[in-house]
This record gives C-alpha cells, structure tokens and sequence, in this order.
C-alpha cells in the first residue's frame, strides 16, 4: 500500500512545493519515497512494502525504453497468474505485482490492462511518447484517486490533503452544495469534494489525460449488472464458499506479517475461520466498548477460541473517543460523519503493532444483504405505505405547528410523507429537507437543487426491495462510507487493509442470485448463514447484526446535544 501523487505543466522551481505534497502522504508510505519528473510532468510515490521488499519494487517504475513511467497504491490479486502470461515476452526484475501493470500496460493497452487485474488500486501511468497520462481506480473504489484542474495543472493524488498543500489556499473555492449533500448522506458524495475543481474519480473509471494540453475524457470500464442466475440454495453455497475461500487465499499472500480484524460479526468471523484451515498462528484483533450494548468482544474471543488464534482486544472508552473527534479533519481532509471510524482507528493502531497487513469482512453486507435497515425499509414500504396510507392528508397540515401534535406529525413523517429516496436517507442517519433549511440559506443552495441525486443515480425500481438496496449501497455507502472510513484510518498508521468480499468474480456472482437464494429463508444473509454454518459457531450465525458503530446516545458528552453532522461541520470551521 501506497500513496501517489502528481501533475502536469511541471516547472523545475516547483520541484520544493511538489515534494511537500508528495511528503504529505507520508504515512500511506513511510519505508521508502521516490519521484519522476520532466518538463511535462511530476510523479512522486510514497512506498509501503509489501511485496518485494528489495529495491527492485521501487516506484516510480520505469520500463526499458523509458517511455513507460507507472505508480501504483495498492494490490493485483491476481498478479501471479498475469505473469506467467508476459514473462514469455517480458523479463521481470521484481516479484512485485505494480511490475505486472508495467509490462500489461505495454502488452495490452489500457482498456485490456484494466478488465484484466482484480485487486484494489489507483494507478498512475505515463506515457511519454504518446503524451498521455491514464488515471484509474478499481472497480469497487477500495484505493481513493482524487483529482483537480487547477492553474493550468492536471494534479491527482491518493489523499485530498496533497493537492490541497500544493495550492495556496486563496485559489480552492468551497462548493457548498458539498457541504449541504454532507447533512444528506454523511458523506461528501463521489465525484464532488469540498472544493470546486478537485474531484474523486468514481469507482470503475479512468481518466485519459492530455499532458500537453491537460484536456481529459472519462471512461467507465466496468458496470455491476444484474443477469439472473438459476442456481438453487445448495449451488449457491458451495459456489459461494468456494470464492470466498480462494479469494482469502490469494489475499494471504504477503512478504510481511498478515492478521485480521476480528468484530464477532458473521463477515470477519468467516474470513478468520477460513484462514485458519490453512494457516496456523495468526494474529486476530477486536475492539470493544465500556457500554455492553455495543460491545462484541465475547463472539470475536468465542472465534478466536475456536480456532486458536493469537487475540488480542483493546476496549474503547468515552474519554478516548471524544479526544479523537477532532482527527476526523486529519484523516478525512474534508467532513466524514461515521463516528465508527474511531473505533476502526484503535483496531488499526492495535493491528499494527504486529502487521503491516490485515484482512477485514467489509463488503459482505453488501453482496449478501446485511443491513438491518434493509428489513426496515421493506416493512414501511409493504405495511405502512399501503395499508395506513389513507392517514397522509389528515397528517400534513399539522406539520408546520410547533405543538405537540406538530412534533408528531413530523416524527412520523418518515413513515407516511417521505418518498422512498427521503425515507432511506433518513433511515441512514441524514438529515431531512426542512432540519436543512437553515444550510439551504446560508450557502445560496437553489430551491430546486435535488436533494437525493446521488441516491437516485443507483436506485433501480425495477428490482425487489432487497437487491434495490444492496445495489445502491454497493454504488454510494461502500465506497464512499465503509471503504473510505477504514482506508484513511488504517492507512494513517500504515496498515494495509485487504477485502477478500470484494473479488470481482465474487461481486459478480453474488447479484446474479435471486433474492429468494441470497436472502434465503427470508433472513438477511440468507446464503451466508447457510454456506458457513458448519465452521462458525451458532451464536453466531443467529444473532442480530450490530455494526461497529460507538455508543453516541449513552456517551452524550461527545455531540454535546448537537447533530453528528453539524459537530464535524464545526471542526473543518464550515459553520460555527
């Protein structure tokens, strides 16, 4: 795991600035910095070793010729199986996988390169006798790219805070539409940032870029689609076993010491049962809290016991959590709203002490539907949509009085007056259109400005509720939340975090079940439950799901009665 950095239209005199931007992604990459350079452009990376410790596996990677200059943030699983294909033409230098992008970018161009690798990545190739740059990020948005056409200058980087130290501050404009689109989601959603001009590249995307004239098209080079398959429940769970182990194989393979994180819930619990059938002592880590109700420490230790792994737990209290608020701006540069990130930071901290890699169950949500949102948005669609409909009219005009039976009709407004879109932002913690008026005045946002465009982007009606939403949390909160929330953390102590959910192949088959296989017996992770049953203890496969979040309405003194939103708002100094 790395950080990258970069841009176009480089001057010699700009060589001091570009390194202090490289250097702020220092603890993405502290083992090792290096850079590229010429009259068009500058190329800077900061290097984790993880495979190929030895210089060969240096960045930025160079081919023979000179013409080919690479940097790479990130993993190709498949790497090995890409090499014994190019070393017929190609020879390596390195055992490192950013080699096999190198010579697969020359053997096959672009597009070819791209369908090709499976991994988590945000790749930077140069071509120098084309006066090219290709910019690209995996098909998921594990690895972050951000990117900004600023002063004539095509820059990107792995982290906002690089390009925002490469420019002085007077020149980045806030969009404040960002800002109201935060009190919505939690999250500044995908491509926007907190400024004009700087973008995050969607997940499945490249950039072509120009370095002569910095103009750049944008291509999508893959799409999750929905192609039904007519595999049974006793199909499925092998098929789905069979992937989720090879892909934990493949994702084991290091040249430094691999763990897990381990939270007692099904998805991780199923990574380290797995790795445990062929790997011996490995190291697992849990957090857990000083209040119960959040605390899970007593599956991750059932787990642990089970298997023999070396555990190690840490517990998370109120004092530490509220010193930490104020790391949301350090880890995330622009506002972020999942509190689970503090609890996610210490895990990592507590990982790192003896890894530089760790496997997590992100995603398994996701794929096999999870949430339990997701059951509470099929309950208010199917009963109280259609059955107690008849009450809207009788609700509405009560709405704008502050009295008691205003408070009511506004607290059930959700169940009865919210279109879909409304109603799932609100189940996700966002704020609903009239808490936001006060923000709608003060940042000039247009009254016709769509509140759910993102969510609506994604949201396919034409799909049963379950899959509806799986597919939309896979193209918005994934990446843009859970992906996010553990990169920026883990990668702020140098901790490399793989997902072995999130294979392609893995992604692919998973939406081709029908929802009667994957939610089967209609309980979330239906065919989850089914595929592991045999190596997972039963507490664990029945109990409720919890999530990692902490517990905010017992530790009360961390909002001090305010919003989430509106607190990490007042740390980046958006509102006071």
């Amino acid at each position: 795991m790395c950080g990258i950095f970069g841009f176009t239209n480089f001057k010699k005199q700009d060589l001091e600035q570009a390194r202090k931007s490289l250097h702020t992604l220092e603890h993405r990459g502290p083992d090792q910095w290096n850079d590229f350079y010429n009259e068009d452009i500058y190329m800077g990376h900061q290097r984790l070793s993880i495979l190929d410790l030895s210089e060969h596996g240096k960045q930025p990677m160079i081919s023979e010729d000179k013409n080919i200059i690479i940097t790479v943030n990130g993993e190709v699983y498949n790497f090995l199986e890409l090499k014994e294909e190019l070393k017929v033409k190609y020879n390596f230098k390195s055992t490192s996988d950013s080699e096999v992008i190198l010579y697969g970018y020359i053997e096959w161009g672009i597009d070819k390169l791209l369908k090709k690798i499976d991994g988590m990545y945000a790749i930077s190739i140069y071509d120098k006798k084309d006066d090219l740059l290709y910019l690209a990020r995996d098909r998921v948005g594990i690895k972050p790219l951000y990117y900004g056409n600023i002063n004539n200058q095509l820059s990107w980087a792995s982290e906002l805070k690089a390009i925002q130290e490469l420019y002085n501050e007077n020149i980045l404009e806030y969009d404040y539409t960002a800002f109201y689109d935060f009190l919505t989601y939690l999250y500044i959603p995908t491509p926007k940032t907190m400024y004009n001009n700087i973008y995050k590249l969607e997940p499945a995307h490249y950039l072509k870029i120009n370095t002569k004239t910095n103009e750049y098209i944008k291509i999508q080079y893959w799409q999750l689609e929905i192609n039904y398959c007519d595999d049974d429940i006793d199909t499925a769970k092998k098929k789905v076993y069979n992937l989720v182990k090879s892909s934990i194989n493949e994702q084991m393979v290091a040249d430094v010491p691999v763990g897990f994180f381990l939270s007692g819930g099904m998805d991780s619990s199923t990574v380290v049962a797995l790795a445990s059938q062929e790997h011996y002592d490995i190291n697992t880590f849990s957090i857990g809290f000083t209040d119960k109700n959040h605390d899970e420490t007593y599956f991750a230790e059932m787990l642990a016991n089970r298997y023999k792994t070396k555990h190690t737990k840490k517990i998370l209290d109120e004092k530490t959590t509220t010193n930490m608020f104020k790391n949301i701006r350090k880890w995330y540069d622009e506002p972020f709203g999942d509190t689970s990130c503090f609890p996610t930071f210490m895990v990592s901290e507590l990982a790192k002490s003896k890894s530089t890699v760790v496997l997590t169950g992100d995603g398994g949500d996701e794929l096999f539907g999870g949430y339990n949102w997701y059951k509470s948005f099929e309950k208010l669609s199917r009963y109280y949509i259609h059955f107690l409909g008849f009450v809207k009219p009788w609700l509405k005009p009560f709405k704008k009085y502050n009295n008691i039976l205003g408070k009511i009709s506004r607290g059930i407004e959700i169940v009865f007056l919210l279109n879909d879109l409304e109603r799932y932002a609100k189940l996700m913690g966002g704020m609903l259109k009239n808490e936001k008026e006060e923000y709608k005045r003060l940042w000039n946002i247009d009254n016709d400005y769509d509140d759910y465009w993102y969510y609506r982007k994604f949201y396919k009606k034409d799909l049963d509720i379950y899959t509806r939403l799986q597919y939309l949390d896979f193209h918005t909160y994934l990446h843009d939340d859970i992906l996010t929330k553990v990169d920026r953390v883990s990668m702020d102590v140098s901790l490399e975090c793989r997902v072995p959910f999130l294979k392609k192949e893995l992604i692919e088959y998973s939406f081709s079940l029908k929802k009667e296989v994957r939610i089967y017996n209609n309980e979330l992770k239906g065919i989850m439950k089914e595929s592991f049953k045999d190596i997972l203890p039963i507490e664990i496969i029945e109990r409720d799901k919890k999530g990692f979040s902490i517990p905010l309405k017992s530790w009360s003194s961390l909002l001090n009665n305010k919003k989430k939103q509106e607190k990490i708002l007042e740390e980046f100094g958006i509102i006071k």
